[in-house]
């Protein structure tokens, strides 16, 4: 099969479409990030200060500890809520490409078995054994793309539970270290 201009003209101009789109998503995933940067860089400045301000009218070593202890909780709560944000830009972005990677590559597959065809149908006689063999190529090619994408589907998710798992231990061990600390003293 071959292609008329026309249809040369339309396919590039999709895959500069394409481009522009995945460059669009790229930087809002980066837009996201630098907003989420700059509110913790606010938040945290401005916390610094506050604590900054306790620490400085403490009047005995015991009120000082209780102060310290109330600050651990609190700051692995944020740095487990800042990951847990971050992981989902990373993961918003990273989806997008994911989708628009597998329609191209449906769209290649769809266009692959189109040319195999046509030219199977256009091929001399006593070739069918080759056609098949190529028929055959191609659909092991896609069954192995299938494979590699749901195995990197699972291994995502997997991921995610792991993350998140991570992420509530820590917390929880926080909070028990904070309890046992305010206890203690």
């Amino acid at each position: 099969m071959t292609y008329t201009p026309e249809q040369w003209l339309a396919a590039q101009k999709a895959q500069v479409e394409t481009l522009f789109g995945l460059t669009q998503t790229a930087f809002e995933g980066v837009e996201k990030l630098v907003e989420l940067n700059l509110q913790v860089t606010k938040t945290s400045l401005s916390e610094l200060a506050e604590t900054t301000k306790a620490a400085l009218s403490v009047k005995d070593p015991q009120e000082l500890l209780t102060l310290q202890a109330g600050l651990l909780q609190p700051s692995a709560e944020k740095a487990a809520a800042y990951s847990r944000h971050l992981y989902d830009i990373l993961a918003g972005t990273n989806a997008e490409f994911t989708k628009v990677a597998e329609s191209t590559l449906a769209d290649a597959q769809k266009t692959t078995l189109s040319l195999v065809d046509t030219a199977v149908k256009n091929a001399p006689a006593g070739t069918e054994s080759a056609a098949a063999l190529v028929r055959s190529a191609v659909s092991a090619a896609n069954n192995a793309f299938e494979s590699v994408q749901k195995a990197a589907k699972q291994a995502a998710e997997v991921a995610e539970a792991n993350f998140q798992a991570v992420t509530n231990t820590a917390v929880k061990a926080t909070q028990t270290t904070g309890r046992a600390k305010r206890t203690a003293a």
